[in-house]
């Protein structure tokens, strides 16, 4: 998730959360938490069309699942816990998901195997006729 939308969901300036994160800079590693590019944020620009960082001079803050929970530990306020919550709650369901289309392309891959041999046996018999 980018920080600017992370600032807007906890309630906070962009500004205050990045100094939160730069003053607890020990508890974002870099598969924490990264800086974008140049060439990602304007893939993101043409993607989303319009800026949301309302022409930010840097360069927006990246956080991984891990980065969004260890910002719990910077930002404190009551809304922050309870946003927090919410965003694990959606890395969860989004892993069922994600897990669920994995279990998904298994089964179809399974019935391929399955009936391949199947069908191999069809095509040679009407082959045959």
């Amino acid at each position: 998730m980018l920080g600017p939308d992370l600032a807007e969901l906890y309630g906070v300036a962009g500004k205050a959360l990045t100094q939160a994160v730069h003053r607890n800079r020990r508890r974002f590693p870099a598969d924490f938490m990264f800086r974008l590019t140049q060439r990602e944020q304007r893939n993101l620009r043409s993607q989303i069309v319009t800026s949301s960082w309302g022409g930010s001079r840097y360069l927006p803050l990246a956080f991984t699942e891990q980065g969004v929970a260890m910002l719990s530990s910077v930002l404190k306020s009551a809304r922050a816990v309870k946003v927090n919550i919410a965003i694990m709650r959606a890395f969860i369901r989004i892993r069922a998901l994600a897990d669920g289309h994995a279990e998904l392309t298994r089964r179809i891959n399974e019935m391929e195997k399955r009936y391949d041999g199947d069908f191999e046996a069809l095509y040679r018999a009407i082959k045959r006729l």
